[in-house]
């Protein structure tokens, strides 16, 4: 072989062995720091309020009409709110569209908690209802004391457990 032909295959076994230094590095430092968590605001150029994110305490931008109940008819549940765990005083709207919880950055509600998974449960509405499933997770989705096994019908002031965070439908 050339002289070149070595030199060629040095430098090419040189760059080999940096780009699998720097992948251990970069999985090294996935489980130090662990999964990133993307801020779910709104970006705009007028002032709004996050539609997620939105702490009980804080006030709506605009007013929002509170429904009437219709004596006969049973209550619907309108937002989703974090009683207790790290992320206590959050609050989701509940809409037609199902609520992944979990600790993915592409759930719905991001919990900061070890005990969840990264795809923990699903709330979502059907003819109306609410039912929350539990999406195979490791240390289970509790209705109560009532470990979730199959998709559950819950209503307004059900409290759910999701590894640490306790979440509560409210109208």
């Amino acid at each position: 072989m050339s002289e070149l032909t070595i030199t060629l295959l040095r430098l090419g076994y040189l760059v080999l062995l940096w780009a699998f230094v720097f992948a251990a590095i970069g999985v090294l430092r996935a489980d130090i720091y662990g999964t990133r968590v993307v801020q779910r605001r709104l970006r705009s150029t007028t002032k709004e309020e996050p539609q997620y994110g939105r702490r009980a305490t804080d006030t709506p931008a605009t007013p929002v009409p509170v429904p009437v109940p219709v004596p006969g008819q049973p209550a619907v549940p309108r937002r989703l709110v974090v009683t207790s765990g790290p992320l206590r005083g959050t609050t989701v709207p509940l809409g037609s569209a199902a609520i992944l919880i979990g600790r993915a950055p592409s759930c719905t509600l991001v919990l900061d908690d070890d005990y969840s998974s990264q795809r923990h449960a699903r709330l979502y509405s059907e003819a109306g209802q609410w039912y929350l499933e539990d999406l195979g997770s490791t240390n289970g989705t509790f209705i109560g004391r009532d470990r979730v096994t199959e998709p559950t019908p819950v209503g307004p002031g059900t409290q759910l457990r999701v590894g640490q965070s306790t979440l509560e439908l409210q109208r």
